[in-house]
This record gives C-alpha cells, sequence and structure tokens, in this order.
C-alpha cells in the first residue's frame, strides 16, 4: 500500500490526538497501585482507548448523517469520562496536578474537534 492511499478516519485530526492520548494514558497508569489494576486502571484505559475507536465506527457510519452524529456524541461521552478518571487519577495522587492539567487540557482539545464535527457534520458526511 503507498503512502498516498487514503486512510480515512485516520487522517482526522481528532482522531489521531485521541488515539496519541490513548497510547499516553496507558504508559501513565502502568505506575497506578496494584489495587486499581480492576478499576481505575482498567476505566480510564477503555475509556481513553473508546474515544478513537468510537471515531473510526463514526467515520463508517458517515453515509447516514444522524448515526454519524450520534457516534460522535457517543465519543465525546468517553472523552468526558476520561476526564473523570484523569481527576480521580489526581486527586487519588497516582498522578501530578501538572500532567492532570496536561491531560485535560488535551481532552478539552478533543471535545473541541468533536463538537465542531458534530455541529457541522456535511463537512464530513458524503
Amino acid at each position: 500500500m503507498s503512502n498516498h492511499h487514503y486512510r480515512g478516519f485516520r487522517d482526522l485530526k481528532v482522531y489521531q490526538l485521541a488515539f496519541q492520548l490513548a497510547l499516553e494514558i496507558y504508559e501513565l497508569t502502568k505506575s497506578f497501585p496494584k489495587d486499581e489494576k480492576y478499576s481505575l486502571t482498567d476505566q480510564i484505559r477503555r475509556s481513553s482507548r473508546g474515544v478513537s475507536a468510537i471515531i473510526a465506527e463514526a467515520w463508517s457510519h458517515r453515509r447516514y448523517v444522524k448515526s454519524f452524529v450520534s457516534k460522535c456524541v457517543d465519543a465525546k461521552g468517553e472523552a468526558d469520562e476520561t476526564e473523570v478518571w484523569i481527576d480521580f487519577a489526581s486527586a487519588h495522587e497516582y498522578i501530578s496536578l501538572e500532567k492532570q492539567e496536561y491531560l485535560l487540557n488535551k481532552y478539552y482539545e478533543v471535545g473541541s474537534m468533536l463538537n465542531s464535527i458534530i455541529t457541522q457534520p456535511e463537512k464530513f458526511c458524503k
């Protein structure tokens, strides 16, 4: 496959940012306490990965504007949920206040991008 091949959802800046953030969160959570493995660690990994996964799913629905928008709203929900887990991680002092602020700013960016897609879906739908 050539580098010029159309990559679909992978070309979306919001997908790229969400994917990168999920990778960062995975690395961060490696240092979380073992007793958080089946709770906070799993929850924040799942929701952070869910953002980019749902964006990819939304892309496959773009023939149907309402379905596309609904999936983008779901992705925004996963991003918002991830912010809550970031707040818990900070409250438990598993991450620094600086790291919390950095991540929340990045998720704010993801949310803003998704909101602009949600309000102008015709730019993305066939």
